[in-house]
Protein backbone atom coordinates (compact mmCIF):
# COMPACT_ATOMS: atom_id res chain seq x y z
CA UNK A 1 0.00 0.00 0.00
CA UNK A 2 3.16 2.59 0.93
CA UNK A 3 2.47 5.95 2.10
CA UNK A 4 0.62 8.37 0.86
CA UNK A 5 2.52 11.91 0.15
CA UNK A 6 0.82 12.62 -3.04
CA UNK A 7 -0.56 15.94 -2.08
CA UNK A 8 2.45 17.45 -1.29
CA UNK A 9 4.89 15.66 -3.73
CA UNK A 10 5.05 16.66 -7.35
CA UNK A 11 4.77 14.81 -10.49
CA UNK A 12 6.30 15.64 -13.98
CA UNK A 13 4.64 13.49 -16.66
CA UNK A 14 6.61 12.52 -19.05
CA UNK A 15 6.51 10.74 -22.34
CA UNK A 16 8.36 6.69 -22.61
CA UNK A 17 10.92 7.86 -25.06
CA UNK A 18 12.62 9.90 -21.72
CA UNK A 19 13.57 6.47 -20.38
CA UNK A 20 14.28 5.02 -23.64
CA UNK A 21 18.14 3.47 -22.89
CA UNK A 22 17.75 3.63 -18.99
CA UNK A 23 17.70 0.81 -16.74
CA UNK A 24 14.65 0.31 -14.12
CA UNK A 25 14.92 -1.10 -11.14
CA UNK A 26 10.91 -2.42 -10.62
CA UNK A 27 9.57 -3.40 -7.40
CA UNK A 28 7.98 -7.01 -8.49
CA UNK A 29 6.04 -7.75 -5.51
CA UNK A 30 4.39 -3.90 -6.04
CA UNK A 31 4.07 -5.04 -10.01
CA UNK A 32 2.78 -8.50 -9.78
CA UNK A 33 -0.11 -7.48 -7.70
CA UNK A 34 -1.11 -4.33 -10.18
CA UNK A 35 -1.05 -7.73 -12.28
CA UNK A 36 -3.68 -9.53 -10.07
CA UNK A 37 -5.82 -6.41 -9.62
CA UNK A 38 -6.29 -5.43 -13.00
CA UNK A 39 -6.04 -8.50 -15.38
CA UNK A 40 -9.29 -10.13 -14.57
CA UNK A 41 -12.49 -11.38 -16.06
CA UNK A 42 -15.89 -9.23 -15.77
CA UNK A 43 -16.89 -10.93 -12.72
CA UNK A 44 -13.59 -10.36 -11.41
CA UNK A 45 -12.05 -14.03 -11.77
CA UNK A 46 -9.02 -14.26 -12.45
CA UNK A 47 -7.20 -15.75 -15.54
CA UNK A 48 -6.33 -19.49 -14.84
CA UNK A 49 -4.85 -22.36 -16.39
CA UNK A 50 -6.89 -25.59 -16.88
CA UNK A 51 -5.85 -26.65 -12.96
CA UNK A 52 -7.34 -23.68 -11.98
CA UNK A 53 -4.08 -21.54 -10.96
CA UNK A 54 -3.75 -17.93 -11.33
CA UNK A 55 -1.88 -17.00 -14.16
CA UNK A 56 -3.02 -13.40 -14.43
CA UNK A 57 0.64 -12.44 -12.86
CA UNK A 58 2.36 -14.46 -15.93
CA UNK A 59 0.41 -12.70 -18.48
CA UNK A 60 0.96 -9.16 -17.20
CA UNK A 61 4.49 -9.72 -16.70
CA UNK A 62 5.15 -11.51 -20.16
CA UNK A 63 3.02 -8.77 -22.32
CA UNK A 64 4.23 -5.58 -19.91
CA UNK A 65 7.97 -6.78 -19.82
CA UNK A 66 8.05 -7.31 -23.47
CA UNK A 67 6.89 -4.08 -23.76
CA UNK A 68 9.17 -2.23 -21.94
CA UNK A 69 11.73 -3.94 -24.16
CA UNK A 70 9.69 -2.54 -27.03
CA UNK A 71 9.99 0.61 -25.85
CA UNK A 72 13.78 0.79 -25.17
CA UNK A 73 13.63 0.22 -21.13
CA UNK A 74 15.85 -2.57 -19.43
CA UNK A 75 13.78 -3.61 -16.35
CA UNK A 76 15.22 -5.59 -13.14
CA UNK A 77 12.59 -6.60 -10.71
CA UNK A 78 13.26 -6.84 -7.41
CA UNK A 79 11.40 -9.30 -5.18
CA UNK A 80 10.74 -8.75 -1.99
CA UNK A 81 12.51 -10.65 1.33
CA UNK A 82 11.82 -11.25 4.93
CA UNK A 83 9.34 -7.86 5.93
CA UNK A 84 10.56 -5.97 9.05
CA UNK A 85 8.87 -6.67 12.29
CA UNK A 86 7.51 -3.43 12.44
CA UNK A 87 5.32 -4.56 8.90
CA UNK A 88 3.63 -8.02 10.32
CA UNK A 89 1.25 -6.44 11.54
CA UNK A 90 0.25 -4.19 8.14
CA UNK A 91 0.40 -7.69 6.69
CA UNK A 92 -1.73 -9.16 9.12
CA UNK A 93 -4.35 -6.35 8.58
CA UNK A 94 -4.46 -6.71 5.02
CA UNK A 95 -5.35 -10.19 5.45
CA UNK A 96 -8.15 -9.87 7.06
CA UNK A 97 -9.03 -7.09 4.31
CA UNK A 98 -8.91 -9.64 1.34
CA UNK A 99 -10.83 -12.34 3.84
CA UNK A 100 -13.66 -9.57 3.89
CA UNK A 101 -13.37 -8.53 0.14
CA UNK A 102 -13.37 -12.31 -0.94
CA UNK A 103 -16.89 -12.78 0.77
CA UNK A 104 -18.14 -9.46 -0.57
CA UNK A 105 -17.01 -10.60 -3.84
CA UNK A 106 -18.76 -14.37 -3.99
CA UNK A 107 -22.04 -12.65 -2.34
CA UNK A 108 -21.92 -9.87 -5.82
CA UNK A 109 -21.06 -12.80 -8.53
CA UNK A 110 -24.62 -15.06 -6.53
CA UNK A 111 -26.51 -12.06 -6.95
CA UNK A 112 -25.51 -11.00 -10.66
CA UNK A 113 -23.83 -7.63 -9.29
CA UNK A 114 -21.45 -7.63 -11.95
CA UNK A 115 -19.84 -4.56 -11.52
CA UNK A 116 -19.71 -4.78 -7.61
CA UNK A 117 -18.22 -7.97 -7.75
CA UNK A 118 -15.37 -6.87 -10.18
CA UNK A 119 -14.43 -3.73 -7.30
CA UNK A 120 -14.65 -6.42 -4.72
CA UNK A 121 -12.25 -8.91 -6.43
CA UNK A 122 -9.73 -6.28 -7.15
CA UNK A 123 -8.93 -6.31 -3.27
CA UNK A 124 -8.59 -9.73 -3.01
CA UNK A 125 -5.05 -10.47 -4.61
CA UNK A 126 -2.76 -12.34 -2.90
CA UNK A 127 0.52 -13.89 -4.50
CA UNK A 128 1.22 -17.58 -2.79
CA UNK A 129 5.48 -19.01 -3.23
CA UNK A 130 4.02 -21.03 -6.08
CA UNK A 131 3.39 -17.89 -7.77
CA UNK A 132 6.48 -15.92 -7.14
CA UNK A 133 8.70 -18.87 -7.86
CA UNK A 134 6.15 -19.03 -11.26
CA UNK A 135 7.41 -15.52 -11.79
CA UNK A 136 11.09 -15.74 -11.59
CA UNK A 137 11.05 -19.00 -13.94
CA UNK A 138 9.45 -16.83 -16.33
CA UNK A 139 11.64 -14.27 -15.98
CA UNK A 140 14.51 -16.39 -16.34
CA UNK A 141 13.59 -17.95 -19.77
CA UNK A 142 12.90 -14.39 -20.98
CA UNK A 143 16.47 -13.67 -20.11
CA UNK A 144 15.53 -10.37 -17.47
CA UNK A 145 17.42 -10.16 -14.39
CA UNK A 146 15.82 -10.17 -11.74
CA UNK A 147 16.99 -9.74 -7.78
CA UNK A 148 15.87 -11.54 -4.48
CA UNK A 149 16.74 -8.72 -1.82
CA UNK A 150 17.02 -9.60 1.93
CA UNK A 151 14.13 -7.24 3.13
CA UNK A 152 11.87 -4.72 1.56
CA UNK A 153 12.44 -4.82 -2.48
CA UNK A 154 11.95 -1.42 -2.66
CA UNK A 155 15.04 -0.71 -0.92
CA UNK A 156 17.32 -2.55 -2.63
CA UNK A 157 15.65 -1.15 -5.68
CA UNK A 158 17.22 2.23 -4.35
CA UNK A 159 20.40 0.64 -3.69
CA UNK A 160 20.74 -0.28 -7.27
CA UNK A 161 20.27 2.88 -8.53
CA UNK A 162 22.94 4.33 -5.80
CA UNK A 163 25.38 1.90 -7.25
CA UNK A 164 24.62 3.15 -10.69
CA UNK A 165 23.29 0.05 -11.71
CA UNK A 166 19.52 1.59 -12.54
CA UNK A 167 18.54 4.78 -13.58
CA UNK A 168 15.51 4.82 -11.20
CA UNK A 169 12.80 2.89 -9.25
CA UNK A 170 10.00 1.94 -10.87
CA UNK A 171 6.94 1.57 -8.36
CA UNK A 172 3.80 2.89 -7.65
CA UNK A 173 4.10 3.82 -3.94
CA UNK A 174 6.19 6.31 -2.84
CA UNK A 175 8.66 4.20 0.07
CA UNK A 176 11.54 4.03 -2.31
CA UNK A 177 11.71 7.98 -2.21
CA UNK A 178 11.77 7.90 2.19
CA UNK A 179 14.81 5.16 0.89
CA UNK A 180 16.41 7.31 -1.03
CA UNK A 181 15.63 6.59 -4.60
CA UNK A 182 16.78 9.39 -6.53
CA UNK A 183 14.13 9.44 -8.90
CA UNK A 184 11.09 7.16 -9.02
CA UNK A 185 8.87 6.32 -12.07
CA UNK A 186 4.96 6.17 -11.84
CA UNK A 187 2.47 4.39 -14.59
CA UNK A 188 5.49 2.26 -15.74
CA UNK A 189 3.93 -0.76 -15.77
CA UNK A 190 0.32 0.27 -16.26
CA UNK A 191 -1.61 -0.15 -18.95
CA UNK A 192 -2.59 3.17 -20.41
CA UNK A 193 -4.70 3.36 -17.11
CA UNK A 194 -1.82 5.81 -15.57
CA UNK A 195 -0.04 8.41 -16.70
CA UNK A 196 4.08 7.89 -16.86
CA UNK A 197 5.65 10.71 -14.91
CA UNK A 198 8.47 10.94 -12.86
CA UNK A 199 9.29 12.32 -9.23
CA UNK A 200 12.84 13.48 -8.18
CA UNK A 201 13.41 13.46 -4.70
CA UNK A 202 15.70 16.50 -4.76
CA UNK A 203 13.64 18.71 -6.47
CA UNK A 204 10.36 17.80 -4.64
CA UNK A 205 12.83 18.38 -1.30
CA UNK A 206 13.84 22.04 -2.36
CA UNK A 207 10.51 22.86 -3.45
CA UNK A 208 9.14 21.81 0.36
CA UNK A 209 11.86 23.48 1.98
CA UNK A 210 12.90 20.29 3.84
CA UNK A 211 15.94 17.05 4.27
CA UNK A 212 15.06 13.67 3.32
CA UNK A 213 14.59 12.89 6.83
CA UNK A 214 12.49 15.54 7.38
CA UNK A 215 10.34 13.91 4.51
CA UNK A 216 10.84 10.52 6.73
CA UNK A 217 9.09 12.69 9.26
CA UNK A 218 6.07 13.49 7.25
CA UNK A 219 5.72 10.04 5.81
CA UNK A 220 5.82 8.45 9.61
CA UNK A 221 3.48 11.41 10.96
CA UNK A 222 0.90 9.98 8.46
CA UNK A 223 1.19 6.09 8.41
CA UNK A 224 3.15 4.05 6.57
CA UNK A 225 3.34 0.07 6.06
CA UNK A 226 5.43 0.06 9.38
CA UNK A 227 3.20 2.35 11.79
CA UNK A 228 -0.51 3.67 11.90
CA UNK A 229 0.63 7.29 11.78
CA UNK A 230 -1.52 10.03 13.64
CA UNK A 231 -4.99 10.43 13.74
CA UNK A 232 -6.13 13.28 11.36
CA UNK A 233 -2.47 14.30 9.67
CA UNK A 234 -2.37 14.24 6.66
CA UNK A 235 0.61 15.33 3.86
CA UNK A 236 -0.09 18.73 4.11
CA UNK A 237 -0.29 19.04 7.81
CA UNK A 238 2.69 16.81 8.55
CA UNK A 239 4.74 19.48 6.28
CA UNK A 240 3.61 22.09 8.68
CA UNK A 241 4.21 19.74 11.43
CA UNK A 242 7.72 19.02 10.43
CA UNK A 243 8.37 23.16 9.87
CA UNK A 244 7.19 24.08 12.95
CA UNK A 245 8.99 21.28 14.96
CA UNK A 246 6.59 19.84 16.56
CA UNK A 247 7.19 15.95 15.62
CA UNK A 248 7.90 14.72 18.14
CA UNK A 249 5.24 16.75 20.84
CA UNK A 250 2.93 14.96 18.10
CA UNK A 251 4.19 11.66 18.18
CA UNK A 252 5.17 11.61 21.72
CA UNK A 253 4.92 7.99 23.08
CA UNK A 254 5.99 6.40 20.13
CA UNK A 255 9.76 5.18 19.27
CA UNK A 256 10.04 7.50 15.84
CA UNK A 257 13.92 6.59 16.03
CA UNK A 258 13.23 2.95 15.56
CA UNK A 259 10.74 3.78 12.55
CA UNK A 260 13.56 6.33 10.88
CA UNK A 261 15.81 3.53 10.66
CA UNK A 262 13.97 1.61 8.84
CA UNK A 263 14.56 4.06 6.15
CA UNK A 264 17.59 5.46 6.62
CA UNK A 265 19.54 1.89 7.10
CA UNK A 266 17.48 -0.95 5.60
CA UNK A 267 18.63 -4.30 5.33
CA UNK A 268 20.14 -4.09 1.60
CA UNK A 269 23.05 -6.19 0.07
CA UNK A 270 25.44 -5.23 -2.63
CA UNK A 271 26.08 -9.22 -3.14
CA UNK A 272 23.97 -9.58 -6.50
CA UNK A 273 24.98 -9.57 -9.88
CA UNK A 274 22.30 -8.61 -12.96
CA UNK A 275 22.92 -10.80 -15.63
CA UNK A 276 21.08 -9.92 -18.72
CA UNK A 277 20.28 -12.39 -20.72
CA UNK A 278 17.96 -13.67 -23.80
CA UNK A 279 14.85 -15.17 -24.16
CA UNK A 280 14.97 -18.97 -24.60
CA UNK A 281 11.79 -19.69 -26.75
CA UNK A 282 11.17 -23.57 -26.31
CA UNK A 283 11.60 -23.16 -22.64
CA UNK A 284 8.90 -20.46 -22.87
CA UNK A 285 6.65 -22.05 -24.56
CA UNK A 286 7.37 -25.14 -22.98
CA UNK A 287 6.61 -23.31 -19.60
CA UNK A 288 3.44 -20.73 -20.50
CA UNK A 289 1.95 -22.99 -23.23
CA UNK A 290 2.68 -26.58 -22.07
CA UNK A 291 1.89 -25.40 -18.85
CA UNK A 292 0.01 -23.01 -18.03
CA UNK A 293 -2.10 -22.90 -21.43
CA UNK A 294 -0.62 -19.93 -22.89
CA UNK A 295 -1.01 -20.29 -26.61
CA UNK A 296 2.19 -21.00 -28.18
CA UNK A 297 1.76 -18.63 -31.20
CA UNK A 298 0.96 -15.60 -28.99
CA UNK A 299 4.38 -16.98 -26.43
CA UNK A 300 6.57 -17.71 -29.18
CA UNK A 301 6.07 -14.21 -31.51
CA UNK A 302 6.71 -13.17 -27.91
CA UNK A 303 9.91 -14.65 -27.62
CA UNK A 304 11.45 -13.56 -31.11
CA UNK A 305 10.61 -10.17 -30.61
CA UNK A 306 11.94 -10.56 -26.95
CA UNK A 307 15.39 -11.62 -28.35
CA UNK A 308 15.80 -9.30 -31.27
CA UNK A 309 14.97 -6.31 -28.84
CA UNK A 310 17.85 -7.95 -26.43
CA UNK A 311 20.26 -8.33 -29.83
CA UNK A 312 20.35 -4.64 -29.72
CA UNK A 313 21.10 -3.65 -26.91
CA UNK A 314 23.83 -6.24 -26.78
CA UNK A 315 25.21 -4.69 -30.09
CA UNK A 316 24.67 -1.16 -28.76
CA UNK A 317 26.77 -2.13 -25.29
CA UNK A 318 29.55 -3.57 -27.56
CA UNK A 319 29.61 -0.98 -29.95
CA UNK A 320 30.83 1.73 -26.79
CA UNK A 321 33.79 -0.13 -26.49
CA UNK A 322 34.84 -0.16 -30.32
Amino acid sequence: MGVNLKDIVSHQPIEFERLRGKTIAIDALNTLYQFLSSIRQPDGTPLMNSKGEVTSHLTGLLYRTSNLYNLGIRPIYVFDGKPPELKVRELERRAQLKRESREEWEKAKLEGRTEDALKHAKRTSRLTGAMLEDAKTLLGFMGVPYLQAPSEGEAQCVRLCQKNDAWAVGSQDYDALLFGAPRLVKGLTMSGKMELSLVELDKNLEALGINRNQLIDIALLVGTDFNDGINGIGPKKGLKAVKEGKVNELAAGIDMDELRRIFLEPDVTDDYEVNWGMADENRMVEFLSGRHDFSRTRVSSAARELVERQKSFTQKTLDRWF
